[in-house]
Protein backbone atom coordinates (compact mmCIF):
# COMPACT_ATOMS: atom_id res chain seq x y z
CA UNK A 1 0.00 0.00 0.00
CA UNK A 2 1.39 3.42 -0.94
CA UNK A 3 0.47 6.90 0.11
CA UNK A 4 -0.68 7.81 -3.40
CA UNK A 5 -3.14 4.95 -3.80
CA UNK A 6 -6.68 5.97 -4.77
CA UNK A 7 -9.37 4.25 -2.72
CA UNK A 8 -13.06 4.69 -2.16
CA UNK A 9 -13.63 4.17 1.57
CA UNK A 10 -13.88 7.19 3.83
CA UNK A 11 -10.94 5.98 5.89
CA UNK A 12 -8.72 5.54 2.85
CA UNK A 13 -9.65 8.96 1.54
CA UNK A 14 -9.05 10.53 4.97
CA UNK A 15 -5.66 8.90 5.42
CA UNK A 16 -4.63 9.92 1.90
CA UNK A 17 -5.64 13.52 2.68
CA UNK A 18 -3.59 13.51 5.90
CA UNK A 19 -0.50 12.17 4.16
CA UNK A 20 -0.94 14.67 1.34
CA UNK A 21 -0.75 17.52 3.83
CA UNK A 22 2.46 16.34 5.43
CA UNK A 23 5.53 18.52 4.67
CA UNK A 24 7.07 18.00 1.23
CA UNK A 25 10.21 16.46 2.68
CA UNK A 26 8.19 13.77 4.44
CA UNK A 27 6.27 12.93 1.25
CA UNK A 28 9.42 12.82 -0.89
CA UNK A 29 11.17 10.48 1.57
CA UNK A 30 8.24 8.09 1.38
CA UNK A 31 9.04 7.50 -2.30
CA UNK A 32 12.51 6.15 -1.47
CA UNK A 33 12.56 2.61 -0.11
CA UNK A 34 15.32 3.34 2.39
CA UNK A 35 13.42 6.30 3.91
CA UNK A 36 9.87 5.02 3.55
CA UNK A 37 9.34 4.11 7.19
CA UNK A 38 8.35 7.50 8.73
CA UNK A 39 5.16 8.05 6.67
CA UNK A 40 4.25 4.35 6.68
CA UNK A 41 4.40 4.48 10.48
CA UNK A 42 2.06 7.49 10.48
CA UNK A 43 -0.29 5.76 8.07
CA UNK A 44 -0.36 2.52 10.07
CA UNK A 45 -0.84 4.39 13.33
CA UNK A 46 -3.67 6.47 11.93
CA UNK A 47 -5.44 3.51 10.31
CA UNK A 48 -5.13 1.46 13.49
CA UNK A 49 -6.50 4.34 15.58
CA UNK A 50 -9.46 4.82 13.23
CA UNK A 51 -10.17 1.07 13.09
CA UNK A 52 -10.12 0.74 16.88
CA UNK A 53 -12.47 3.69 17.32
CA UNK A 54 -14.86 2.32 14.67
CA UNK A 55 -14.84 -1.14 16.25
CA UNK A 56 -15.67 0.35 19.64
CA UNK A 57 -18.70 2.12 18.19
CA UNK A 58 -19.80 -0.98 16.28
CA UNK A 59 -19.58 -3.06 19.44
CA UNK A 60 -21.75 -0.45 21.12
CA UNK A 61 -24.40 -1.12 18.46
CA UNK A 62 -23.70 1.56 15.84
CA UNK A 63 -23.78 0.89 12.12
CA UNK A 64 -20.23 0.53 10.72
CA UNK A 65 -20.67 3.20 8.04
CA UNK A 66 -22.14 5.62 10.57
CA UNK A 67 -19.41 4.76 13.08
CA UNK A 68 -16.69 5.42 10.49
CA UNK A 69 -18.26 8.75 9.58
CA UNK A 70 -18.51 9.77 13.25
CA UNK A 71 -14.91 8.80 14.03
CA UNK A 72 -13.52 10.76 11.08
CA UNK A 73 -15.68 13.73 12.06
CA UNK A 74 -14.14 13.70 15.54
CA UNK A 75 -10.62 13.56 14.08
CA UNK A 76 -11.35 16.78 12.19
CA UNK A 77 -9.71 18.46 9.24
CA UNK A 78 -6.96 16.26 7.73
CA UNK A 79 -4.74 19.31 7.27
CA UNK A 80 -4.93 20.13 11.00
CA UNK A 81 -4.19 16.52 11.94
CA UNK A 82 -1.24 16.46 9.54
CA UNK A 83 0.12 19.64 11.12
CA UNK A 84 0.03 17.89 14.48
CA UNK A 85 1.97 14.91 13.12
CA UNK A 86 4.53 17.22 11.54
CA UNK A 87 4.76 19.45 14.64
CA UNK A 88 4.02 22.39 12.36
CA UNK A 89 2.27 25.43 13.92
CA UNK A 90 -0.99 26.51 12.33
CA UNK A 91 -1.18 29.77 14.29
CA UNK A 92 0.79 32.80 13.20
CA UNK A 93 2.46 33.18 16.62
CA UNK A 94 2.27 30.32 19.08
CA UNK A 95 2.18 30.28 22.89
CA UNK A 96 5.97 29.95 23.17
CA UNK A 97 6.45 33.49 21.81
CA UNK A 98 3.03 35.15 22.10
CA UNK A 99 3.58 36.86 25.47
CA UNK A 100 6.94 38.29 24.38
CA UNK A 101 5.34 39.39 21.09
CA UNK A 102 2.46 41.12 22.86
CA UNK A 103 4.71 42.86 25.38
CA UNK A 104 7.13 44.15 22.75
CA UNK A 105 4.38 45.26 20.36
CA UNK A 106 2.52 47.08 23.15
CA UNK A 107 5.72 48.78 24.25
CA UNK A 108 6.52 49.91 20.73
CA UNK A 109 3.01 51.21 20.07
CA UNK A 110 2.74 53.24 23.30
CA UNK A 111 6.16 54.84 22.92
CA UNK A 112 7.20 55.19 19.28
CA UNK A 113 3.80 56.07 17.83
CA UNK A 114 3.21 59.00 20.23
CA UNK A 115 6.80 60.14 19.68
CA UNK A 116 6.32 60.25 15.92
CA UNK A 117 2.92 61.95 16.26
CA UNK A 118 4.30 64.68 18.53
CA UNK A 119 7.31 65.27 16.32
CA UNK A 120 5.25 65.57 13.14
CA UNK A 121 2.57 67.69 14.80
CA UNK A 122 5.11 70.04 16.35
CA UNK A 123 7.03 70.49 13.12
CA UNK A 124 3.87 71.12 11.11
CA UNK A 125 2.57 73.54 13.72
CA UNK A 126 5.79 75.51 13.78
CA UNK A 127 5.73 75.64 9.99
CA UNK A 128 2.34 77.33 10.17
CA UNK A 129 0.32 74.49 8.65
CA UNK A 130 -3.45 74.77 8.75
CA UNK A 131 -5.48 72.91 11.36
CA UNK A 132 -6.75 70.28 8.91
CA UNK A 133 -3.29 69.67 7.45
CA UNK A 134 -1.74 69.49 10.91
CA UNK A 135 -4.31 66.96 12.16
CA UNK A 136 -4.19 64.95 8.94
CA UNK A 137 -0.40 64.77 8.81
CA UNK A 138 -0.16 63.90 12.50
CA UNK A 139 -2.77 61.13 12.32
CA UNK A 140 -1.34 59.86 9.04
CA UNK A 141 2.16 59.62 10.50
CA UNK A 142 0.85 57.89 13.64
CA UNK A 143 -1.23 55.35 11.69
CA UNK A 144 1.58 54.66 9.23
CA UNK A 145 4.07 54.14 12.05
CA UNK A 146 1.66 51.86 13.92
CA UNK A 147 1.00 49.81 10.78
CA UNK A 148 4.73 49.35 10.16
CA UNK A 149 5.37 48.38 13.77
CA UNK A 150 2.57 45.79 13.76
CA UNK A 151 3.57 44.41 10.36
CA UNK A 152 7.30 44.04 10.93
CA UNK A 153 7.05 42.90 14.56
CA UNK A 154 4.51 40.25 13.59
CA UNK A 155 6.64 39.15 10.65
CA UNK A 156 9.70 38.90 12.89
CA UNK A 157 7.97 36.73 15.49
CA UNK A 158 6.24 34.59 12.85
CA UNK A 159 9.63 33.91 11.30
CA UNK A 160 11.11 33.03 14.69
CA UNK A 161 8.12 30.79 15.39
CA UNK A 162 8.76 28.76 12.25
CA UNK A 163 12.53 28.83 12.33
CA UNK A 164 13.11 28.05 15.98
CA UNK A 165 9.69 27.35 17.50
CA UNK A 166 10.00 23.58 17.31
CA UNK A 167 13.45 23.66 18.90
CA UNK A 168 12.69 26.35 21.48
CA UNK A 169 10.33 25.42 24.32
CA UNK A 170 8.20 28.05 25.98
CA UNK A 171 10.31 30.04 28.40
CA UNK A 172 9.77 28.87 31.93
CA UNK A 173 8.65 31.62 34.27
CA UNK A 174 10.10 31.80 37.76
CA UNK A 175 9.60 34.31 40.59
CA UNK A 176 13.09 35.63 39.79
CA UNK A 177 11.47 37.52 36.90
CA UNK A 178 9.44 39.68 39.30
CA UNK A 179 10.77 43.28 39.33
CA UNK A 180 12.24 44.63 42.52
CA UNK A 181 10.06 47.47 43.84
CA UNK A 182 11.97 50.66 44.60
CA UNK A 183 12.32 51.54 48.24
CA UNK A 184 10.17 54.33 49.63
CA UNK A 185 13.22 56.45 50.46
CA UNK A 186 14.71 56.02 46.98
CA UNK A 187 11.40 56.93 45.35
CA UNK A 188 11.03 60.10 47.39
CA UNK A 189 14.66 60.98 46.76
CA UNK A 190 14.16 60.75 43.00
CA UNK A 191 11.03 62.87 43.10
CA UNK A 192 12.60 65.54 45.30
CA UNK A 193 15.70 65.73 43.12
CA UNK A 194 13.65 65.96 39.94
CA UNK A 195 11.35 68.59 41.46
CA UNK A 196 14.25 70.77 42.61
CA UNK A 197 15.92 70.48 39.19
CA UNK A 198 12.73 71.45 37.35
CA UNK A 199 12.08 74.42 39.67
CA UNK A 200 15.63 75.73 39.25
CA UNK A 201 15.48 75.25 35.50
CA UNK A 202 12.16 77.10 35.21
CA UNK A 203 13.35 79.92 37.48
CA UNK A 204 16.51 80.35 35.42
CA UNK A 205 14.51 80.73 32.23
CA UNK A 206 12.01 83.19 33.70
CA UNK A 207 14.69 85.37 35.31
CA UNK A 208 17.08 85.32 32.34
CA UNK A 209 15.75 88.58 30.78
CA UNK A 210 16.39 90.58 33.98
CA UNK A 211 19.46 88.85 35.39
CA UNK A 212 22.44 88.84 33.07
CA UNK A 213 26.17 89.37 33.07
CA UNK A 214 25.89 91.75 30.11
CA UNK A 215 24.12 95.11 29.79
CA UNK A 216 23.37 97.48 26.92
CA UNK A 217 24.33 101.16 26.58
CA UNK A 218 21.49 102.18 28.92
CA UNK A 219 22.49 99.66 31.60
CA UNK A 220 19.59 97.33 30.90
CA UNK A 221 20.43 93.61 31.13
CA UNK A 222 20.80 91.66 27.90
CA UNK A 223 19.08 88.30 28.22
CA UNK A 224 21.02 85.20 27.26
CA UNK A 225 18.03 83.66 25.48
CA UNK A 226 16.56 84.91 22.22
CA UNK A 227 13.89 87.64 22.64
CA UNK A 228 11.81 85.76 20.05
CA UNK A 229 10.92 83.23 22.75
CA UNK A 230 9.08 85.90 24.79
CA UNK A 231 7.69 87.79 21.82
CA UNK A 232 5.89 84.70 20.53
CA UNK A 233 5.01 83.25 23.94
CA UNK A 234 6.92 80.09 23.11
CA UNK A 235 8.80 80.23 26.41
CA UNK A 236 5.58 79.93 28.39
CA UNK A 237 4.44 76.92 26.35
CA UNK A 238 7.84 75.36 27.00
CA UNK A 239 7.53 75.95 30.75
CA UNK A 240 4.06 74.38 30.66
CA UNK A 241 5.61 71.27 29.10
CA UNK A 242 8.25 71.22 31.83
CA UNK A 243 5.50 71.37 34.46
CA UNK A 244 3.66 68.52 32.76
CA UNK A 245 6.88 66.52 32.83
CA UNK A 246 7.00 66.94 36.58
CA UNK A 247 3.36 65.81 36.86
CA UNK A 248 4.13 62.73 34.77
CA UNK A 249 7.05 61.88 37.04
CA UNK A 250 4.71 61.86 40.05
CA UNK A 251 2.09 59.88 38.13
CA UNK A 252 4.64 57.19 37.27
CA UNK A 253 5.46 56.75 40.95
CA UNK A 254 1.95 56.81 42.38
CA UNK A 255 -0.37 55.56 39.62
CA UNK A 256 -0.56 52.04 38.24
CA UNK A 257 0.86 51.52 34.77
CA UNK A 258 -1.71 51.65 31.98
CA UNK A 259 -1.68 52.22 28.25
CA UNK A 260 -3.26 55.73 28.48
CA UNK A 261 -0.72 56.74 31.15
CA UNK A 262 2.15 55.32 29.11
CA UNK A 263 1.03 57.15 25.96
CA UNK A 264 0.46 60.44 27.78
CA UNK A 265 3.79 60.11 29.59
CA UNK A 266 5.68 59.48 26.37
CA UNK A 267 3.99 62.40 24.63
CA UNK A 268 4.92 64.79 27.43
CA UNK A 269 8.45 63.48 27.94
CA UNK A 270 9.45 63.85 24.30
CA UNK A 271 7.67 67.15 23.68
CA UNK A 272 10.30 69.24 25.51
CA UNK A 273 13.37 67.74 23.82
CA UNK A 274 11.67 67.92 20.42
CA UNK A 275 10.90 71.61 20.97
CA UNK A 276 14.45 72.27 22.16
CA UNK A 277 15.88 70.36 19.21
CA UNK A 278 13.86 72.50 16.78
CA UNK A 279 14.90 75.72 18.52
CA UNK A 280 18.58 74.78 18.38
CA UNK A 281 18.37 73.65 14.75
CA UNK A 282 16.74 76.95 13.76
CA UNK A 283 19.21 79.01 15.88
CA UNK A 284 16.51 80.46 18.15
CA UNK A 285 17.99 79.66 21.56
CA UNK A 286 20.71 82.24 22.19
CA UNK A 287 20.32 86.01 21.96
CA UNK A 288 22.74 87.34 19.28
CA UNK A 289 22.97 90.58 21.26
CA UNK A 290 24.23 88.70 24.29
CA UNK A 291 26.88 86.74 22.37
CA UNK A 292 28.14 89.95 20.79
CA UNK A 293 28.22 91.82 24.12
CA UNK A 294 30.05 88.90 25.75
CA UNK A 295 32.51 88.80 22.82
CA UNK A 296 31.90 85.11 22.24
CA UNK A 297 33.53 83.68 19.12
CA UNK A 298 31.30 82.98 16.13
CA UNK A 299 31.70 79.25 16.59
CA UNK A 300 30.37 79.32 20.16
CA UNK A 301 26.75 79.56 19.05
CA UNK A 302 27.25 76.69 16.61
CA UNK A 303 28.79 74.48 19.27
CA UNK A 304 26.06 75.26 21.81
CA UNK A 305 23.29 74.55 19.29
CA UNK A 306 24.98 71.29 18.27
CA UNK A 307 25.29 70.21 21.90
CA UNK A 308 21.61 70.99 22.50
CA UNK A 309 20.62 68.97 19.43
CA UNK A 310 22.66 65.97 20.58
CA UNK A 311 21.32 66.16 24.14
CA UNK A 312 17.74 66.50 22.89
CA UNK A 313 18.11 63.53 20.55
CA UNK A 314 19.58 61.39 23.31
CA UNK A 315 16.77 62.43 25.66
CA UNK A 316 14.17 61.35 23.11
CA UNK A 317 15.90 58.00 22.60
CA UNK A 318 16.15 57.46 26.36
CA UNK A 319 12.46 58.30 26.86
CA UNK A 320 11.45 55.78 24.18
CA UNK A 321 13.73 53.06 25.60
CA UNK A 322 12.49 53.72 29.13
CA UNK A 323 8.89 53.51 27.94
CA UNK A 324 9.56 50.20 26.17
CA UNK A 325 11.29 48.81 29.27
CA UNK A 326 8.38 49.81 31.52
CA UNK A 327 5.81 48.27 29.16
CA UNK A 328 7.70 44.99 28.70
CA UNK A 329 7.90 44.54 32.48
CA UNK A 330 4.12 44.50 32.74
Amino acid sequence: MTTTATTNTLTDRYVAAVLRHLPGGRRSRSRRSEDQQPDIDIERELRASIADAVDDRVEAGADRAEAEFAVLTELGDPARLAAGYADRPLQLIGPAFYLDYRRLLTALLVTIVPAVAVAVGLVQGLRGAGALNLIGDTLGAALTTAAHLVCWTTLLFATIERAAGRRTPARRWTPDALPEPPTRRARYGELITYTVAMVLFTTLILLSPVISTETDAHGAPIGVFAPWLWQTGFVYAFIALVTLNLAVAYAKHYARWSVPLAVAGTLVEIACPIALLWLAASDRVLNPGFTQAAAWPQSATTWINTALIVVSALTIVFAVIDGIARATRR
